[in-house]
């Protein structure tokens, strides 16, 4: 474990920045995107101390965060240490130390020639000390260890390792006595140098940062490159039963399919006829995860009464043993063998149950073809069929530096004081990246970079930033409950929105909505850049369908979507909550937007106004041209009738002056065009003038804990919303029908009149030149106010009288 000696008044902090424990959030406060400026990549290595960096330049691929030296030491082996003269044995172990701060490796029980092969990181802005020392102790189970002897570097020797070169061999050194001024016996090998985070060592390495972590906690502070499980969709196609026999011979069964696997439970409809060879035809469809650890389990089963139903049959089958489709064409069915089920079985049964059994047809496929989807499909990442083989080429990189976050809210109390323990996670695709943890700092500094295929840039990447609560403490939880990582916020960039080969610097703000209202948690630096590796594989993409071809050959209902991404969230959860570092569930769940289906209040109305403000152009543009027809302003009314003259004139040129009108726009527009990526809005989500009832009702959970007077009032402001909107739609559905009724005959008259009407306009359209007919029309709704009538217009006062459905309803 890494230790820290408690430092002396006046002395410096070393361990950690204590920043400002109370950040007040206040109704002014900045949501928006901020550019920053920071220093990426650095062309040359400082080389300000003699010995470790020389002027010499470097280039990196760590170009997108800021270089961050540590002092390496990689304690690999000892040999021919002298043993204790009172027990005549060794327990060895070893004390890296740096200044205030000591590392130590584990002890390694009676052996002389011990190895440990493990690696300390020392942050070179926390150096506060020009020799490291290297001590070998022997662990004493009563009194103080035994000192075995030392080595001793000076920082100003240490040479520098800048990868790509290879890894510095570690080097045999004689120990020395306490003082350094003789050797003893034993060697220990050691290999000591200045790197940065692009260091392979970098990952792996105790760091000194996370000097207080001890037990468990030591590796989930480190950082980790997670891999999603490969997803797979099990179509079960139950097609037919032959010979299921009830316990009850004088009934005929009601017969279903009850398939399972794992947690996934699915049924078929009962067979609408009772009878003892059902056929249903019903495709059920689970989601699995590869390796493939769980079996499918059919049975079935027989509704005896509506409470209870009586297994049949029963089968359990790996899922090696099925077939995997790669597209549409169907797979061999099979007939398998049911299992009788049940304590009723007689010694005679079974011995004739070789001979006569119950037979189930089945066909059983693993589906390649889909993209098995486990995230929001607002937010994808990925849309890649399962089978790799039907993959394309990557399209771009996308390289991602995490840099750091700044004004973190303190999150648990320890020690009687407000702290954050901060750790970054990404998604994007089937790789998860996790940086490592920053212990008690409001402003941590990761500079960790990642590196993503880009398949389609139609996609989201996400990061979210966590509170760290499992440190091996002794974290407390509430009642019940395991301690879970607090979630400070987080921050989707979609790629089609990054201009190529661009390096995007900002800070993004960390929103969080809590049930007294939404609040900024901090900010998450990032730097960004998307490169893309072909124009004409870019184009080719944007007209390619966003899924593969399998989900519109053999489309999915909603609900079932809806369900197998639920199933496949749990999955994925569960095999990375497996890994070392796990990727906790409550992690795994923020990113994937468990919760995005459920109601709110506020994001209905967020919606809402999302649909207005699409047709709030559209009302503007009838707005100009009322005020055109009515002459607002003269000069403008006449060269629209000047125009619209010439067009009719040539109606050939409606189409190129419509797109050359397109073109100039987006030409103009250009100049305009959004400079950042977008980020959270806290306007556009109606976050920051919602009701607080509201948000209670968004973090309540499903089904309801509140009490009955509370639901009982958020029950009738639903309807009263409910109602409005079913007002809506009876005067939509009004409208639509008076259409149908100006030929069904529903009010013959009305129906008389208009058949004469077309009759005549057919005559005089057929008679009369089309640009004729066109330049009369436009010249009457653009006629001057004098001859307008404020009352309704004919054609508005019979459409107006036509009846509806609305008579026929209670």
């Amino acid at each position: 474990m890494i230790s820290i000696k408690r430092r002396q008044r006046g002395a410096p902090v070393t361990m950690h920045s204590v920043g400002p424990e109370v950040h007040p959030s206040s109704q002014d406060e900045d949501y928006n995107l901020r550019e920053t400026d920071p220093q990426l990549g650095g062309d040359r290595w400082p080389n300000a101390r003699r010995g470790w960096i020389g002027g010499e330049r470097f280039s990196s691929t760590y170009d997108l965060v800021e270089q961050m030296f540590y002092l390496y030491v990689r304690v690999v082996k000892a040999k021919d240490l002298s043993p204790s003269t009172l027990t005549s044995s060794c327990d060895p172990y070893v004390e890296v130390k740096l200044g205030n701060y000591k590392g130590r490796t584990k002890h390694i029980e009676k052996k002389t020639n011990p190895e440990w092969n493990q690696v300390y990181a020392f942050s070179k802005d926390r150096i506060q000390s020009s020799v490291l020392e290297v001590i070998v102790k022997d662990k004493e189970m009563l009194g103080r260890d035994d000192y075995i002897g030392r080595v001793a570097f000076d920082l100003n020797e240490v040479p520098t390792r800048v990868p790509p070169d290879s890894p510095l061999a570690p080097q045999w050194y004689r120990l020395e006595d306490r003082r350094g001024e003789g050797k003893v016996r034993g060697d220990i090998m050691l290999a000591v140098w200045m790197g940065t985070q692009a260091d392979e060592a970098f990952s792996e390495a105790w760091h000194s940062d996370a000097a207080t972590v001890s037990g468990e906690g030591v590796f989930n502070v480190r950082s980790k490159v997670y891999v999603s499980p490969k997803l797979w969709y099990l179509r079960v196609n139950a097609i037919e039963a032959q010979d299921v026999i009830p316990s009850d011979r004088n009934r005929l069964p009601e017969v279903f399919v009850k398939a399972q696997m794992g947690s996934q439970v699915l049924r078929t409809k009962i067979c609408p006829t009772r009878t003892t060879t059902p056929l249903w035809n019903e495709d059920l469809v689970f989601v699995a995860a590869e390796p493939f650890e769980e079996q499918l389990t059919i049975t079935v089963e027989d509704r005896v009464h509506p409470s209870r139903d009586e297994v049949l049959g029963k089968i359990i089958l790996p899922l090696t043993l099925f077939e995997k489709r790669l597209d549409h064409r169907p797979v061999h069915s099979r007939w398998f063998n049911l299992e009788k089920f049940g304590f009723g079985m007689m010694e005679a049964d079974r011995r004739n149950e070789l001979k006569f059994s119950s037979r189930i047809h089945l066909r059983i496929s693993l589906e390649g073809g889909y993209h098995v989807l486990d995230e929001s499909t607002l937010y994808s990442s990925d849309q890649r069929p399962t089978a790799r083989q039907l993959w394309k080429q990557p399209i771009g990189v996308l390289e991602v530096g995490i840099l750091g976050a700044q004004g973190l809210l303190p999150m648990k109390m320890r020690d009687g004081r407000g702290t954050t323990d901060a750790y970054c996670v990404a998604k994007y695709g089937q790789k998860w990246v996790r940086t490592r943890t920053i212990l008690d700092n409001f402003s941590p500094k990761w500079n960790e970079q990642y590196t993503w295929e880009i398949y389609d840039p139609c996609t989201v990447i996400t990061l979210g930033v966590f509170d760290n609560c499992h440190l091996g403490g002794g974290e407390k939880a509430t009642a019940g409950t395991a301690a879970r990582d607090s979630r400070i916020g987080k921050v989707r960039i979609r790629l089609s929105t990054l201009e190529a080969h661009r390096i995007y610097t900002h800070s993004h703000p960390l929103l969080v909505l809590h049930p007294h209202g939404v609040k900024k948690m901090g900010e998450l630096q990032l730097a960004v850049r998307f490169t893309s590796l072909s124009l004409a594989n870019m184009v080719y993409i944007y007209g390619q369908p966003l899924l593969p071809k399998q989900h519109y050959l053999r489309p999915f209902i909603v609900n079932q979507v809806e369900n197998l991404r639920y199933q496949a969230m749990n999955i994925v959860a569960v095999r990375l909550g497996r890994a070392e570092p796990p990727l906790r569930k409550e992690v795994v769940e923020y990113m994937l937007d468990v919760d995005s289906h459920m109601w709110s209040m506020r994001r209905s109305k967020a919606n809402f106004f999302r649909i207005m403000s699409l047709f709030s152009g559209i009302i503007t543009m009838g707005q100009w041209f009322s005020q055109v027809c009515h002459w607002k302003n003269p000069i403008t009314s006449i060269l629209v009738h000047i125009l619209f003259l010439i067009l009719i004139c040539y109606p050939e040129l409606i189409l190129p002056t419509l797109f050359l009108y397109m073109f100039l726009i987006g030409l103009w527009n250009y100049r305009f065009r959004p400079r950042h990526p977008p980020h959270m809005d806290t306007k556009l989500s109606w976050a920051e003038v919602v009701h607080p009832d509201e948000l209670d009702e968004e973090f309540d959970t499903f089904p309801t804990s509140r009490p009955h007077d509370v639901v009982k009032m958020r029950y009738d402001r639903l309807r009263s919303v409910a109602g409005r909107i079913q007002t809506v739609v009876g005067d939509i559905a009004t409208q639509g029908e008076r259409f149908q009724s100006l030929l069904s005959w529903r009010d013959p008259r009305a129906t008389s009149f208009f058949v004469v009407f077309s009759l005549c306009s057919a005559v005089v359209l057929y008679a009369t030149p089309p640009k004729v007919v066109a330049m009369v029309t436009g010249l009457y709704y653009l006629r001057h106010p004098k001859f307008r009538s404020k009352l309704p217009s004919v054609p508005s006062n019979f459409f107006k009288r036509l009846p509806a459905r609305t008579d026929s309803m209670l």
